[in-house]
């Protein structure tokens, strides 16, 4: 099988190319406008797929379809909102040459208007599909999930790309293009014209029991989904869909250049694109972890007075994330080559792969799904934090975390205090309990509408705290509250045990630097039937300041 990616060195089209460079018996011609690119980079690739070097600019793409007769052509040069002349140029040689054809296109007038192609590609006997990407694909087969559940009357979802995935700079040419110009959307039911990047909104991407990336900045971008899932699916009323770019400083730049724009009716910014893409890519740090959500709001089928909220998480660590935009068009090859082709025809490419399809595409990579539902709300705040998670954890620490009656549990301690001033004056202020071994502990809960009061007792030196849901930036997290110090702590389930990691603080509601949270490890586990902790807590600078260990057991 033979299979020609324009823009094949590029970002999306090489990534491709190293997930299909595993697949015997594929001819892979990796094309761009310079060839020693070309070969450079064929170079670097390994496997049992064949690469080809070959200079291709996408106007000459009639004439190497009819020399190279490729089974298959993916467009990866873009940026596709830049195709004002002869926008489908490729797509209508593909037609004629009789060849199937796929892009990763973002624009979503692009995506939405190859469906005039629809009738030529079946005569042709060919499919043609637009917009293979995370948006609209993933974020399609999504929806189609939670459609299994509930009718869908509004849709928001964003991305979040980790700092270090690097863009190419067509992306940045497409983005900065759209940044205060009219993006099509529904809205209340209505087609109405936003303005890119001048909208914004905060969400905590938090797959259940895995820790979640920090609370992000999202902003309006124009995706295919904004066009075609409405003409999908009838019910839609609202439907929004953002990105997340980090460091926040550089995207809150954007949204004003975007906002004066607007205001000022101002030529497009796209001349500043190689400056924010040298800025963009020079700004790498912070956490290499991405994501993804996709959050519908409906009815649940046939229950139109029963209300729901269904949200759909992925968590992509390390050098993972970056591949998800062409793991699509990956899939559809693989899929292919399996004997399972897509339907002749031209139209976008959302109904292309399932959520199962991307299940089996993430295996042995860090990439993580989960889902959130509102129904998942449960009885207590562990319980509704952690939600589909909370069933992972073993028997004892789910007697612990799951009564709504006041509870009292007894053991025993070790606790050991640190030495530097401060941390004796901190231990001080809290009530830490002094260094001792083997202390006699009573953990007593008392649960309420605001959330539970821990009181504990270590041999007659009381601290109390109080744990509620967390909201705003600490939503999906359980905020512990020591008189003016708020900590925000993600419940990261593994091996099972039960981690409780510590993702923002405040004191007297004022943020501190993450730089200055608290470290040590701290975590809950089972042994031989019986409830175990171990709580570390260590600042920078000032070093430990108490760390407890020891177990309990339910009283009464």
């Amino acid at each position: 099988m033979k299979i020609l990616i324009l823009g094949g060195y590029g970002v999306f089209g090489g990534r491709l190319a190293e997930l299909l460079s595993g697949l015997a018996g594929l001819d892979i011609y990796i094309c761009g406008r310079t060839e020693e690119k070309a070969i450079a980079f064929c170079k670097t690739l390994t496997g049992a797929a064949r690469f080809i070097p070959l200079k291709l600019d996408r106007k000459d793409i009639g004439v190497a379809l009819k020399r190279y007769v490729p089974d298959m052509v993916v467009d990866a040069s873009g940026p596709f909102q830049k195709y004002s002349h002869n926008t489908y140029a490729v797509v209508k040689a593909c037609i004629d040459a009789k060849i199937h054809y796929l892009d990763f296109a973002d624009c979503a007038d692009f995506v939405f208007g190859i469906s005039e192609f629809d009738g030529q590609a079946k005569k042709s006997g060919i499919f043609a599909l637009s917009g293979v990407s995370s948006f609209p694909v993933l974020s399609a087969a999504v929806v189609s999930e939670f459609q299994n559940h509930m009718v869908i009357e509004s849709v928001k979802g964003g991305i979040a790309p980790s700092p270090y995935a690097g863009i190419g700079l067509n992306v940045m040419r497409a983005v900065i293009g759209y940044a205060g110009g009219p993006v099509k959307l529904i809205r209340d039911g209505k087609l109405i014209e936003a303005k890119g990047l001048t909208e914004s909104m905060r969400y905590t991407i938090a797959p259940p029991g895995l820790l979640p990336l920090r609370n992000i900045h999202f902003s309006l971008v124009d995706v295919p989904d904004l066009q075609v899932l409405p003409a999908e699916m009838p019910s839609l009323k609202n439907i929004w869909m953002g990105a997340g770019p980090v460091p926040e400083i550089l995207h809150r730049t954007l949204n004003v250049l975007a906002k004066l724009r607007a205001i000022f009716h101002l030529p497009s910014f796209e001349p500043l694109s190689p400056l924010f893409y040298f800025v963009l890519n020079l700004m790498k740090f912070g956490e290499h972890r991405g994501g993804m959500f996709i959050e519908a709001q409906g009815y649940v089928k046939g229950k139109p007075k029963t209300h729901v909220t269904m949200s759909w998480h992925l968590l992509a660590e390390g050098d993972d994330g970056p591949y998800i935009p062409s793991m699509a068009i990956e899939g559809i090859v693989r899929k292919y080559v399996n004997g399972e082709r897509p339907k002749y025809g031209a139209r976008p490419a959302t109904n292309a792969l399932s959520l199962t399809d991307y299940g089996e595409l993430f295996e042995n990579r860090n990439l993580f799904m989960g889902v959130r539902s509102s129904h998942d709300v449960r009885d207590t705040i562990y319980q509704s934090v952690l939600g589909s998670a909370y069933t992972q954890l073993p028997e004892q620490l789910r007697a612990l975390h799951g009564s709504t009656k006041k509870t009292v549990w007894a053991g025993k301690a070790h606790v050991q205090r640190g030495e530097n001033p401060l941390a004796i004056g901190i231990g001080k202020l809290i009530g830490f309990s002094k260094q001792a071994r083997n202390v006699p502990l009573t953990v007593t809960f008392t649960p309420s509408a605001k959330g539970e009061h821990w009181a504990r007792n270590f041999g007659g030196t009381v601290f109390t705290s109080k744990q509620k849901i967390g909201i705003g930036k600490n939503t999906h997290l359980i905020t512990e509250h020591f008189g003016p110090v708020s900590i925000g702590m993600a419940l990261v389930i593994k091996d099972k045990k039960l981690y409780l990691q510590p993702r923002r603080m405040t004191v007297f509601g004022f943020p501190v630097p993450k730089f200055l949270l608290p470290k040590g490890e701290s975590f809950e586990h089972e042994k031989d039937g019986i409830f175990h902790f171990n709580v570390t807590i260590k600042f920078p600078i000032i070093g430990l300041i108490v760390a407890y260990q020891g177990w309990l057991k339910p009283q009464g």
